[in-house]
């Protein structure tokens, strides 16, 4: 496995394609500690036909990232890889691509297997009209015009059953110089798949190494892109959002995506505000881009959920920041004990960092936390519903389930310990008579 080394494609021969040390390491040291099973799938692969590794996992090898999810290429076709490994699911077989899985209730891992292709007349924005499937073929020819149809360079290289780095079009010197760039022409790469325009921000985020410089063709290409969305499901516009934004150099590639025009059609009749800095998490940032738009809660939800189709539970979060966007904070004990009783411990992280990178000044909130953290509440409704009825004769409806509400919350704010402490409170106002709907229940803010 030491003597890895990179092969040539006459498809490139300008290019000297030369592997560094560092690169050469890091990728003997990902096969050494590739898994029982990820061996097992190649082994039992490379028994019927040739497979090899390819995409994302070499990528991240080379660049000594931790290569997560392996996919691989073969010549075996989808009903013979079924036929290896009966649990298979045939989610793309017409267009060579099943994911395997392999036996073992235990076993959850899966495999994305490609049959090699050539793919032709693209006529939906992603899916071929035309597939053909490829034999191996003299001098890897197989394996180079399957790694054609792929989108970027840095993508499109392979490791096969010898360990040899296949790269035809250049995606080591790419990756060396910290540059992306499409397989061929660009705007053949977009036609065929117009989410690839999506795909080419995440790949600038090449993490702890920075942001890639986007090629001057590539960069031609996205701005010549327009519409690139109309043949994309905006469920797939979603997955690719939440990816780009979800990574560590966030805030230079939302700046690149607005300068080339990407949101005016991602979200169309909306103006995106890219605040001076970002957050990680993808919720945070789609909430501090709308901070500034003059519209509810809900038309915020309404508008994401048709641009991104995200989660029920991705949407409510989103609403939840932006509710907070005019906030003035409540530094007393009372409403601090409040914050840390009612709201969920990924919430609270993802609204003080909506705040903060909207512009609030979170210190005397922060230092006042920290003393309502040392605090034990208890954090359940001391007294019931039939123990509330019991004391104050009220019969089960909204009026109980109202006051039951209201002493909760003076349980939390006044952390309070015992039934004892709270039925006095009952005197306080004026329960019998007074409009049930106007009493505070337990909430924040």
């Amino acid at each position: 496995m030491d003597g890895i080394w990179n092969r040539r494609s006459d498809v490139c021969e300008a290019s000297a394609h030369i592997m560094t040390d560092a690169m050469r390491d890091d990728l003997v040291r990902a096969l050494r500690q590739i898994s029982d099973e990820d061996r097992h799938v190649l082994g039992k692969l490379r028994k019927k036909g040739s497979a090899w590794i390819v995409g994302g996992w070499v990528r991240d090898s080379l660049m000594g990232m931790n290569a997560e999810d392996m996919d691989i290429a073969t010549t075996l076709t989808p009903k013979e890889i079924e036929s290896i490994f009966p649990k298979s699911i045939m989610v793309g077989a017409s267009f060579g691509t099943v994911i395997v899985r392999i036996e073992g209730e235990e076993n959850t891992s899966e495999w994305q297997v490609t049959t090699l292709r050539s793919e032709e007349d693209y006529i939906d924005g992603r899916r071929p009209e035309k597939v053909s499937f490829l034999e191996v073929g003299e001098d890897d020819k197989g394996i180079i015009q399957d790694l054609s149809r792929r989108d970027f360079t840095i993508n499109s290289m392979a490791i096969g059953i010898d360990e040899v780095l296949i790269d035809p079009y250049g995606g080591l010197d790419d990756l060396s110089m910290g540059t992306l760039r499409t397989v061929g022409s660009a705007d053949k790469r977009f036609d065929e798949d117009g989410l690839r325009v999506l795909r080419a921000f995440r790949f600038l985020d090449a993490g702890d190494a920075g942001v890639r410089k986007m090629d001057e063709s590539l960069e031609r290409g996205i701005i010549r892109a327009e519409g690139f969305l109309s043949g994309v499901s905006r469920e797939r516009v979603g997955v690719e959002i939440s990816k780009i934004f979800s990574g560590g150099n966030v805030h230079q590639i939302a700046l690149k995506m607005a300068s080339l025009g990407v949101f005016d059609q991602v979200f169309e009749d909306h103006d995106v505000d890219i605040p001076p800095q970002l957050s990680s998490n993808h919720l945070v940032n789609l909430a501090l881009f709308f901070r500034n738009e003059d519209i509810s809660s809900e038309s915020l939800s309404d508008m994401l959920r048709e641009s991104l189709v995200l989660s029920k539970n991705s949407l409510s979060e989103i609403s939840i920041m932006h509710g907070c966007r005019n906030l003035e904070l409540d530094c007393s004990i009372e409403s601090l004990r409040r914050f840390k009783a009612v709201v969920p411990e990924t919430r609270k992280k993802m609204i003080l960092e909506y705040l903060e990178k909207s512009g609030v000044d979170l210190f005397e909130f922060r230092e006042a936390m920290e003393q309502a953290d040392n605090e034990e509440l208890i954090i359940s409704p001391i007294i019931n519903g039939d123990r509330l009825a019991e004391v104050t004769g009220l019969v089960p409806g909204p009026r109980l389930g109202k006051l039951k509400g209201w002493l909760h919350r003076k349980q939390i704010e006044g952390a309070l310990r015992t039934e004892a402490d709270l039925i006095p409170l009952l005197t306080e106002f004026n329960w019998e008579q007074s409009n049930h709907e106007n009493w505070d229940g337990l909430q924040w803010p």
